[in-house]
């Protein structure tokens, strides 16, 4: 499949549908968790899709590129460390938190094996 824009990117799609599942979930956490663990959460997955924009748009260099890709993953791995916090206060079911995990790992497959073959990528 030809890329033509970031919106054709699937890590792109993936992260963006991971982010508005973790809004719709934490709906319905404790109002007494808005300002900590939701507002963590939310901020970042959020931050997965514009560290892939950031990336996309430096293509023309190598190790800014990868740098981003890195820093995308980063915010993945901090929304992991969330969402296992939200499971252990039983805020979301294990299924539920499954079903994220699941997700994440896809898009950390993905970032992964960008980062690894960013020649590819880069122009």
């Amino acid at each position: 499949m030809q890329i033509n824009s970031l919106r054709d990117l699937e890590v792109y799609q993936n992260a963006f549908a991971l982010q508005q599942s973790i809004f719709e979930s934490s709906k319905t956490w404790p109002k007494s968790e808005t300002y900590s663990l939701i507002d963590q959460i939310r901020r970042s997955s959020r931050s997965v899709g514009p560290n892939i924009t950031e990336a996309w748009s430096k293509r023309r260099y190598p190790a800014h590129f990868v740098s981003k890709l890195t820093d995308s993953d980063g915010e993945l791995q901090e929304t992991l460390h969330w969402l296992a916090s939200a499971e252990a206060c039983e805020y979301i079911d294990p299924e539920s938190a499954g079903k994220l995990q699941t997700q994440a790992a896809t898009i950390g497959r993905q970032l992964g094996s960008m980062i690894n073959k960013h020649e590819t990528f880069c122009f």
